[in-house]
């Protein structure tokens, strides 16, 4: 059975304005082989590229749930043209004016990539700079090859010809409709309601749908929760209070899925945690996701009932499960975890820490806080939630 410790971290969904909807038709790819074997590294459930700009390689964060985007410092690296500005919205429906320009090349191992259109984005924002990543290769820029995707071996493939890949051995197929920069949409069906889904290679989570989108009555268990728990492009949403349920069954294509485990948020995303369980053939030509199984891993929620962030690169509690004299608030300032000093953090210790996190692989911690002036400590056991 699979442990899913409820993430903090959601690289964002980016959506855009009707400006920009033309702009990512364009550009072109070479290949020099029918299948190019793409670098990738899979790590904190996100999956990494290297490519190559101008000689020099940078680090990409694979995004369906994005366009492709290069950072601030490589577009003044680069020296590039502005050719227009317009508003781009994160995951947490925070909103920001961005330069669009157009990339002359990009080169992801032997895959050419001519003249795309890019955003430009500051990853410095929150926690998002501790991934160094350079910037996004989007979903406008995927859609012009065929990927074949496999996080548990690292493997990453590309071709111009989707029978390389021989879509007829996957057993589940998913129907998307692309957005305007070409991310794909999935529809479920969950608790008889339709239900869009950003399929989200960004989203290091499960399931997560938006606050509208259910009925709480109707899942077979739930945990309210509160607080902020996921980060996006432009940084955090607002504590808000939800719900972490049970759903008896949830229909993604032509498979029905049995007991998942669903969060609530600002947004309907579909995310890594239940990818890694498959092989997946990402197909614009067709607007197709081809899945087949390699893992049988049942979803399973364990914490300790909290989650914190590295605000200015202090540990602060972000995240509670609402439980009857649960001793943790948000906004708690944490000093220490199992006797690991987290005071005094400078940003390169406060991205050690929230990459590699104390209680990880821990049964129980003990937790010295920081409210209004006061310590105190408190231990905590992990727990399982929503359990048979």
């Amino acid at each position: 059975m699979k442990k899913i410790l409820y993430s903090l971290l959601i690289l964002s969904t980016t959506t855009l304005s009707a400006q920009g909807k033309k702009f990512f038709k364009g550009g072109e790819v070479q290949l020099q082989n029918p299948v190019e074997k793409i670098n990738m590294r899979f790590a904190n459930d996100l999956p990494f590229v290297q490519v190559s700009i101008n000689g020099k390689s940078y680090n990409f964060l694979f995004d369906t749930g994005a366009p492709t985007v290069i950072s601030t410092a490589v577009y003044n690296e680069l020296g590039l043209e502005k050719k227009h500005t317009s508003a781009v919205k994160d995951s947490q429906k925070n909103k920001h004016d961005q330069i669009f320009t157009v990339l002359p090349e990009m080169i992801v191992d032997k895959a050419v990539f001519k003249d795309v259109g890019v955003v430009v984005m500051d990853f410095s924002v929150s926690e998002l700079n501790c991934f160094k990543i350079d910037g996004i290769l989007g979903a406008n820029q995927m859609a012009k090859l065929f990927w074949k995707v496999n996080y548990s071996e690292n493997s990453l493939e590309a071709s111009q010809d989707l029978a390389q890949f021989n879509p007829s051995d996957y057993d589940i197929v998913i129907p998307f409709s692309p957005r305007a920069q070409k991310t794909p949409v999935i529809e479920t069906d969950l608790q008889g309601k339709k239900i869009d889904l950003t399929f989200d290679t960004g989203f290091s989570g499960r399931l997560k749908i938006t606050d509208k989108a259910y009925d709480i009555q109707k899942a077979l268990k739930s945990i309210e929760v509160y607080g902020t728990s996921s980060v996006g492009a432009y940084g955090a949403g607002k504590p808000a209070p939800g719900y972490i349920f049970k759903v008896e069954t949830l229909s993604v294509g032509n498979k029905k899925f049995f007991n998942e485990i669903v969060a609530t948020g600002n947004a309907s995303l579909i995310g890594n945690d239940f990818f890694k369980n498959f092989i997946f053939i990402l197909d614009w030509s067709g607007n197709k996701i081809y899945m087949k199984q390699i893992k049988n891993e049942s979803a399973k929620l364990e914490s300790f009932g909290f989650g914190y962030r590295f605000i200015e690169s202090k540990p602060t509690v972000a995240f509670v499960f609402r439980e009857e004299n649960f001793p943790l608030k948000v906004g708690d300032s944490i000093i220490s975890i199992n006797n690991v000093n987290l005071e005094n953090l400078d940003q390169g210790g406060a991205c050690h820490y929230f990459l590699n996190r104390v209680e990880n692989k821990q049964n129980a911690i003990n937790v010295k806080i920081r409210r209004e002036g006061k310590e105190m400590e408190v231990k905590l056991e992990k727990k399982e939630f929503l359990g048979v």
